[in-house]
Formats: C-alpha cells, sequence, structure tokens
C-alpha cells in the first residue's frame, strides 16, 4: 500500500500511520502476510523528514519508502533530485542506517507543479551512489500515454522511458534499479497495445525480465482484475521482436513480473505455501467492523465549501 505525496505524512491521503494500520488488520484477519506498507516522507524537511523516517521505521515498521521528487510541497520553490546530495542524500543514508533497503520513486506520468522533475535522469547516479538500496522506479518512467503514439511515430521513442532505458544500457553494472509498471501499463494496453508492445520491449530489453515489478494503481481504478487479465494475455508481435530485438513474453518472463521479481525485493518466502483462510475469517471481520462502530464515518474526500 503506497500513498499519493503531502508534505507531511500525516496529510497524506492515506497517512503511514493508516497504512501500517489496514496493513497490520489485513494481516491479523487473514494470519498470512498478503500486505506490505509503504513509509511516505518530504526530504526537503531535513532533520524532520530523517525523524520521521526513523519513527515510521522503529514504530510502524514500513516495508519501504516512497519519495515523489516533482513534489515541492508547499513553502518550497520547486521540486528535487534523488541524485542532490544535499536533499536526497541524507535521507537515503537514513534509510541505510535503519536497515529500510527499498525506496520507490514516483517517476513519469508528471504529478505536482514541477514537471520536469519527474523525470527519471536522477535515478543513476543514486542507484551507483547506494549500490546497497534496491530503487523501483515507479510508472516505468512514462511521461504520458496519451502522447506516446505520436511520439513514437515521429522519433521512435517513447517519452522518458526510451531515454532513461538507454541510460541504464550504457550502465550494465547497475543491478539495483528496478521498473514498476503500475498504471502505465493499464493505460497503454488500453489506448494502444502496439505502443505498449514497444514500451514493454524496451523495458525488458534494458532492465531485463528479472528487474521488472508489476502494478495496477488499482486505488484510482478500482479492482486490478482487468489488468491481470489484460497481461496474462498480452503478447510482443513476433514481427516487432524481429524488427527490434525485444525479449519475448513468455510465461516464465510474466511470472517474474507479476510477483517472483517483488518477492524477491521485499524479501517474500515464495516457496512457503500460501496460507489459507482461517475458518473464522468473517467473524474476524464481523468483530473487527463492529469495533470501529457500524455506523458510516461519512467521510469524503475532495473540495468542500464551507
Amino acid at each position: 500500500m503506497s500513498t499519493p505525496p503531502g508534505l507531511f505524512a500525516e496529510d497524506a491521503v492515506l497517512p503511514p500511520q493508516e497504512i501500517s494500520h489496514i496493513r497490520n488488520e489485513i494481516n491479523r484477519l487473514t494470519s498470512s502476510r498478503r500486505v506490505l506498507a509503504h513509509g511516505f516522507t518530504a526530504p526537503q524537511l531535513k532533520d524532520a523528514a530523517k525523524d520521521e523516517l526513523a519513527m515510521q521505521v522503529e514504530t510502524l515498521k514500513i516495508e519501504a519508502l516512497k519519495l515523489y521528487t516533482g513534489f515541492p510541497g508547499q513553502g518550497f520553490e520547486h521540486g528535487w533530485w534523488m541524485d542532490d546530495e544535499k536533499v536526497a542524500y541524507p535521507i537515503l543514508e537514513q534509510a541505510r542506517k535503519l536497515g529500510l533497503r527499498r525506496i520507490c520513486a514516483h517517476k513519469g506520468l508528471p504529478l505536482g507543479p514541477d514537471a520536469d522533475y519527474n523525470h527519471p535522469r536522477d535515478m543513476i547516479q543514486a542507484a551507483k551512489d547506494f549500490p546497497d538500496l534496491s530503487f523501483m522506479v515507479y510508472h516505468a518512467a512514462l511521461k504520458n500515454a496519451d502522447m506516446a503514439e505520436h511520439e513514437f511515430k515521429k522519433t521512435g521513442n517513447i517519452p522518458w522511458t526510451t531515454e532513461f532505458c538507454r541510460m541504464k544500457q550504457k550502465e550494465p553494472g547497475i543491478k539495483n534499479l528496478y521498473m514498476e509498471i503500475g498504471n502505465s501499463f493499464g493505460q497503454l494496453a488500453s489506448i494502444n497495445p502496439e505502443i505498449c508492445a514497444h514500451w514493454l520491449g524496451q523495458v525488458l530489453g534494458a532492465f531485463g525480465d528479472e528487474h521488472v515489478i508489476w502494478g495496477t494503481d488499482s486505488i484510482w481504478y478500482g479492482s486490478p482484475q482487468w489488468q491481470i487479465e489484460a497481461f496474462r494475455r498480452f503478447q510482443i508481435p513476433d514481427r516487432l521482436i524481429e524488427k527490434h530485438g525485444y525479449p519475448k513474453l513468455t510465461r516464465q518472463v510474466k511470472e517474474k513480473i507479476f510477483g517472483l521479481n517483488g518477492a524477491k525485493v521485499y524479501g517474500v518466502d515464495v516457496k512457503a505455501r500460501l496460507t489459507e483462510f482461517p475458518k473464522d475469517y468473517i467473524s474476524k471481520m464481523k468483530m473487527a467492523y463492529l469495533d470501529e462502530g457500524p455506523e458510516p464515518s461519512h467521510r469524503y474526500y475532495g473540495w468542500a465549501v464551507k
């Protein structure tokens, strides 16, 4: 579970405290590790960000840190870069000190007023300087699904993703960068499957099939089942493989992307037998519901007129 950004963790749409609570509740009810929690902080807050991260690691037991480089926050003029030694590196060093080895960065799908700061150009140097951390590039650095077809026909490039793939190919020794395909796959597969095939082919070719991670951004779309079914059926056409040298999207590759790669990064034992729902699962759910109060909260999000 992750959250959209906010300058302060408690002001995020889904604060880390709530994420960890939901994770703990679901894992308790199901008697299995089914949910993992992202923490969140804003490195530009400096010492306050380091203290916040320490609390989330030590108290909330987060499994990864989510960062938004394109989100400056109130009072800050612009975003920041992951390879900024004054802004980003102190929080990465703090994560390392605390034993938190997973850093997730929103890249692509520009979010916030400073679109350029969502570009992935900063991830290469950060990955080189922190080889013991795993960096997950969310949305696989796709700038815009709607403009991808036009740009590809014009230049043969997919905005931001192609450039980032070429940067990675020049640094074959980097092994701690992962491309997370949430939202980008769903959009491209719906808008233009052939451009989606080029996009996936470039990502797999540059990063390898062990460094691509499944995602859906289902918080915005509801059930992710349609994206799961789409990826199960999706293939890179042979003519594109022959012309561009893209890897084949085999069943084994899909298994890695669907879960095996993510399990490796997050330390999930995939050889362990999946835990079945306990027989008293419904009773536990009902008890948790009654404990929180059966009346609706009437809480809603968005603009409100006072």
